[in-house]
């Protein structure tokens, strides 16, 4: 089939598709489709190393008869395909063990209006575009003075529009749009090598980081870390950078997670309503923060979304849900659903951020007389169900209420009930990932090292 190009064209497609899966017997039925375009430039050294371009269509259909639903997808959307797609979803659904929480939206429950959430910016940018970032990028990395070899800059763009057809009414579609910059370089020779890197990625290009500053802060990254030192053992502040402190928050969004509190796998399952913090944090959800990189008009099942509190004021106030978790609990969505093309929806978070607190990083750092400065973590020695915490970690060791020298090899534990009621934040929030959170301390930690 030749590539659609109006949105009429994906809508009256998957309004047929589901025609004729009721047609054929199916009591309810839910068309998805995903048309995706990027494009990537790779540059190395001073020298273009690659150019890759992707388009692709991509369809979902989940089918229902009573409690019982079954997915498949495809990338052939020929007709001869399609009936076959219809078929072999109904047959499936025949089959399958039921679900008696599954199923679609009732229709007063669907996104009504519109939000002005701007994501999606409009043309794609030419080559040379992409070209002169990732030059400028890995140049002003290169010159930093220590930097010895690069691994290259990427520059990249996409595009990917969603349409969501069902049979409780729900026919929409959306456009959402990225722009990505990142560059990796290596400082000192030999055995003392040390690698970090730096990147933006934005909705709109002109609201990403200059190329220079991405570059400069990659090589002054890597460079910083030579000569790292070991450090005894024993109970310390650790402080998260920007960069490590939003796996806290990715911790936290597993442990709410409407899938992990109706199995009973989480730490905070009994915690609803109580405090977890201390009162000065306050943790949000937020799906229509403007140009924000996980926003979206409406959620995989049509619900409209919402800003939400998941944590106000240190209390946990609510799950992150979608129907059929909800419906197990108890409760209602919360606008969370989402799915890939041959998959259920699920739970997820969207535009997650832990709220700034009122003292800079100086004044986080400044009475911690010996602590260590967390800049990455490696590995994921999470336990989601006891909440105990134990990660391999780099970064900088802390003395007198300053960054100092670099430290490798270390392992930082704890458990996160505790971690999380001696937590602190500063004030230098930025959105940059999508999980965001301020710089953070955690005070009583284990620090592991010689």
């Amino acid at each position: 089939m030749s590539k659609m190009t109006t949105d009429s064209e994906y809508l009256d497609l998957a309004a047929k598709l589901m025609e004729n899966a009721r047609a054929g017997g199916a009591d309810a039925a839910e068309a998805v489709m995903v048309e995706s375009r990027s494009l990537s430039l790779a540059y190395r050294n001073g020298k273009r190393e690659q150019l890759n371009r992707a388009e692709a269509i991509d369809l979902g259909l989940r089918v229902f008869r009573g409690h019982r639903q079954a997915i498949v997808s495809t990338s052939d959307l020929s007709p001869s395909s399609l009936g076959e797609l219809v078929d072999r979803a109904l047959s499936m659904a025949r089959v399958v063990p039921e679900d008696p929480h599954c199923g679609l939206a009732e229709p007063d429950q669907l996104i009504a209006g519109a939000n002005g959430i701007d994501i999606c910016e409009d043309g794609e940018p030419p080559v040379d575009t992409l070209l002169e970032r990732a030059v400028e990028a890995e140049d002003a990395a290169r010159a930093i003075s220590g930097v010895t070899n690069s691994e290259g800059a990427e520059s990249s763009w996409g595009m990917t529009t969603k349409t969501v057809v069902s049979t409780n009414g729900l026919a929409k579609r959306y456009s959402r749009s990225w722009n990505s910059l990142a560059v990796s370089v290596l400082a000192g020779s030999g055995t003392e090598m040390e690698r970090d890197y730096d990147f933006s990625t934005s909705v709109y290009a002109g609201d990403m980081r200059s190329p220079a500053e991405i570059g400069r802060s990659a090589g002054e990254r890597a460079v910083r870390r030579l000569n790292p030192r070991k450090v005894d053992s024993g109970n310390f502040s650790v402080v998260y950078d920007r960069r490590a402190s939003r796996s806290l928050l990715g911790h936290l969004s597993m442990a709410v997670n409407g899938s992990s509190v109706t199995r009973g796998t989480t730490f905070l399952k009994d915690k609803l309503n109580e405090r977890v913090f201390p009162d000065a944090i306050t943790v949000v959800d937020d799906p229509l923060r403007k140009r924000g990189l996980r926003s979206r008009p409406f959620d995989a099942e049509g619900i409209a979304p919402r800003s939400m509190k998941i944590v106000d004021a240190g209390v946990l106030r609510s799950w992150v849900l979608d129907l059929r978790s909800a419906r197990k609990l108890g409760l209602e969505t919360t606008g969370h659903a989402s799915r890939g093309i041959a998959s259920t929806p699920s739970p997820s978070t969207t535009n997650l951020y832990l709220e700034p607190g009122d003292r800079s990083l100086e004044e986080l750092l400044a009475d911690i007389k010996e602590g260590f400065y967390a800049t990455e973590l490696i590995g994921f020695g999470i336990n989601g169900i006891t909440g105990d915490y134990s990660r391999g970690a780099s970064g900088y060791w802390i003395e007198d209420g300053k960054i100092t020298y670099p430290v490798s090899e270390v392992t930082i534990a704890g458990n996160l009930l505790d971690m999380f009621a001696n937590l602190s934040a500063a004030n230098d929030l930025e959105f940059r990932y999508g999980t965001d959170a301020p710089s953070l301390r955690v005070d009583g930690m284990t620090v592991a090292g010689k």
